[in-house]
């Protein structure tokens, strides 16, 4: 089991100076594999399975009138084992699952290509930010590892940290901010404790 620390939820934070001094969040964008939907190795279109909370964690998102978007890396599509076709046919059964989605900003390129795009580096979020209209310090990043976090932070977005199987100890130490899950981490977007 992982020792993950959660910040506490506390209605009285909004009214603290911290809250008062963050912009209001307009949109929040996910990691998709281990965060948004189960991560499975191979073609996924068929076999796509929403993580534990994330349609309604969508739900909430979207009744708050607060934009939603993917930022994730597909270094398979750069060694040839996935399509863009068979990706878009996962992003479709992926909005089919989980409601629509507002933007979709993916990595192409092999971990070693040296792209601005890849995470850690900040350039799908940049891109989400921009094509939503939005600044980057509006947004939350969610994610299950630590590049998901390193991205936000070198764009200037917020980020909350959704630990799985694969999360390391150090990636949980690091995070800003750890939730359970992504009911949780939803919440403390909501709340303004991130």
């Amino acid at each position: 089991m992982l020792n993950m620390r959660a910040p506490r939820i506390d209605t009285a934070f909004r009214d603290t100076p911290a809250a008062s001094r963050l912009p209001r969040v307009r949109a929040v964008l996910f990691d998709r594999d281990g965060t948004l939907i189960v991560d499975r190795p191979g073609p996924r279109s068929a076999s796509v399975e929403p993580m534990p909370g994330a349609r309604d964690a969508l739900s909430r998102l979207r009744e708050l009138d607060v934009r939603v978007g993917v930022v994730s890396n597909q270094p398979a599509i750069a060694d040839g084992t996935l399509d863009e076709d068979e990706m878009r046919a996962t992003h479709r059964q992926i909005e089919m699952l989980l409601g629509e989605i507002d933007v979709w900003s993916v990595c192409p390129h092999a971990r070693d290509a040296g792209c601005a795009c890849r995470k850690p580096a900040p350039g799908l979020i940049l891109d989400a930010a921009r094509r939503l209209r939005v600044a980057p310090r509006e947004c939350v990043v969610v994610g299950d590892i630590g590049s998901d976090v390193e991205a936000a932070q070198a764009a200037g977005a917020r980020a909350v940290l959704v630990p799985t199987g694969v999360t390391r100890a150090e990636e949980i130490a690091n995070a800003p901010v750890v939730a359970r899950d992504l009911t949780q981490a939803v919440e403390l977007i909501v709340w303004g404790a991130v």
